[in-house]
């Protein structure tokens, strides 16, 4: 069996292509990346074919078209969310390059295409219950990211209606963590001006608390086992994928021995726009919105359907990412490479890019 894996070298293509790598049925894999690992970053990596793409730029299709070719599925995982300050270069990845990654599949006579959608597509939703797939997909207006991802989900209804052949599954998975990914997150959440040794967990001592907010996350491992479940099953539609318990400040505070603190939902939403627009952090405001409205997921299908079940809860996963983060973990991708040492940042701040600008992301 051949695999492309869109979007391979990032936070859930890394855990896709080690759990590929325990499939007997998988021979032969493709990764496709804008920066591709070198040739000696090892395991996960190697012993697998690479293309070089910006799916987005124009002429992509051809180049996706012909890496396709003989694929049995191709799992969709790319998707850009920095720089934040520039909203056409986004949506030219997320919305233009999903457009030509489908084109791709179709021309290349894929017959599966398994698309990494998100709880962000969901238009908002209770938080003091769960909501399952037939919940509308129109997004969140005033999150990028939310209207994105809900492009593509209308993009893919059209696919669906006009090429029936093509099998086509969405996994909608709510935060997904990884010791791995510390670096990446710190990165593209935090930024540089943030001791982020204090996000550890033993000392994680304060813990924001707003009013209302109730979070789903999931393992990567745990989701790259839905992705080749997907893959290696005939189901289509759309999959929730999240871990229990769902995470209130309440719980994490208690969990890792803080206390909280009361932020009323407003003044966050002011200081991130404030800070964003200021360059001080990357995260632009609209994901304080999102967080706020997005609904909590109920799983059942997936585990009745694909038989899925995670093997790390809410709290572990959340743990093992403030561990990355504070140690500043990643791994030999492009796009996990771990953080630089604390006295290094520190001399190279007067040369960095602002948070939320350039290509180093």
């Amino acid at each position: 069996m051949r695999i492309v894996i869109v979007g391979a070298s990032g936070n859930v293509g890394t855990a896709v292509l080690r759990r590929l790598r325990t499939e007997p049925d998988v021979d032969e894999l493709a990764g496709v990346a804008r920066r591709p690992p070198a040739g000696d970053s090892g395991a996960p990596y190697d012993r697998m074919a690479w293309l070089a793409c910006d799916i987005g730029q124009e002429g992509a299709t051809a180049t996706l078209a012909s890496c396709f070719r003989g694929a049995d599925a191709v799992i969709h995982l790319a998707w850009q969310i920095q720089p934040s300050h520039d909203r056409a270069l986004l949506r030219r990845t997320n919305v233009t390059g999903t457009e030509q990654v489908v084109r791709a599949a179709v021309e290349a006579g894929v017959p599966t295409l398994v698309y990494a959608s998100s709880v962000g597509a969901y238009a908002p939703g209770p938080n003091d219950s769960l909501v399952d797939e037939t919940w509308p997909v129109t997004g969140i207006t005033g999150s990028g990211y939310s209207e994105d991802k809900a492009a593509v989900e209308a993009l893919l209804d059209r696919v669906e209606r006009d090429h029936p052949m093509l099998r086509v599954v969405r996994l909608r998975p709510g935060l997904i963590f990884q010791r791995d990914a510390g670096a990446e997150i710190a990165r593209y959440f935090i930024g540089p001006l943030v001791p982020v040794t204090l996000l550890r967990p033993h000392r994680l001592r304060l813990v924001p608390r707003l009013p209302g907010l109730r979070l789903q996350c999931v393992h990567a491992d745990d989701v790259a086992d839905a992705y080749v479940r997907a893959v290696l099953s005939d189901v289509r539609g759309a999959f929730n994928i999240a871990a229990e318990p769902v995470l209130t400040p309440e719980l994490i505070a208690d969990r890792f021995g803080g206390i909280t603190v009361p932020v009323p939902t407003q003044l966050l939403r002011v200081a991130a726009h404030l800070s964003w627009l200021s360059r001080l952090q990357p995260v632009e405001p609209g994901w304080v919105t999102m967080a706020a409205q997005a609904p909590l997921m109920d799983s059942s299908r997936a585990r009745a359907e694909l038989d899925w079940r995670p093997g790390s809860d809410a709290v572990a996963a959340l743990r093992e990412l403030l561990d990355g983060i504070g140690s500043g973990a990643g791994t030999a991708s492009p796009v996990l490479r771990p953080s630089d040492p604390l006295l290094r940042r520190i001399r190279r701040l007067p040369y960095a890019q602002l948070p939320g600008h350039g290509a180093r992301y």
